[in-house]
This record gives C-alpha cells, structure tokens and sequence, in this order.
C-alpha cells in the first residue's frame, strides 16, 4: 500500500482544543474509557487550571465531532475552540 493511500485511511493527526466543564479527576475518570477509545491512550490531556478547562487531544480532525457528542452524553459540556 503506498504512503499515499496510508495517510488517507490514517488520517493526519492535530492538536484539537476544547471548553468543558469537567472540573477534577473524578470527571476525567468518567471520561477516560472514552477517550483512550476514540483518540487513544496519552493523545489527550486536561487543563483544568485554565478557566475554560481546557481539552487538547492529538488524533485525526474527523473524531472531534463524534467525541463531542460522547463527552455530551456522559453529562458534560465539551465545545470545541480550534
């Protein structure tokens, strides 16, 4: 298979940011099984010093929408930035 056609199945990763309102651990934990399925174990990380309680996540820009929707389902707000 040429590298061409790989990276179209793969997917390029970026670095996608998001608001949320998950506020301590306990939430990411909630979270966490989610999160290593869809963007996969150490592509994300919180920020919940910064007021917006941030989300980064590493993965492929076609997740970011369908992982919304999940964080939404568990009971929290997820809004992406950029």
């Amino acid at each position: 298979m040429s590298d061409r056609i790989t990276n179209i199945i793969a997917g390029h990763k970026e670095i996608s940011i998001f608001r949320t309102s998950v506020t301590n651990s306990k939430d990411i934990s909630k979270l966490e099984g989610v999160l290593n399925l869809l963007v996969g174990k150490n592509e994300w990380n919180f920020d919940l010093e910064d007021v917006d309680n941030i989300l980064r996540i590493h993965a492929n820009i076609i997740v970011n929408a369908f992982l919304t929707q999940e964080i939404m389902k568990l009971g929290f707000e997820c809004d992406e930035l950029f």
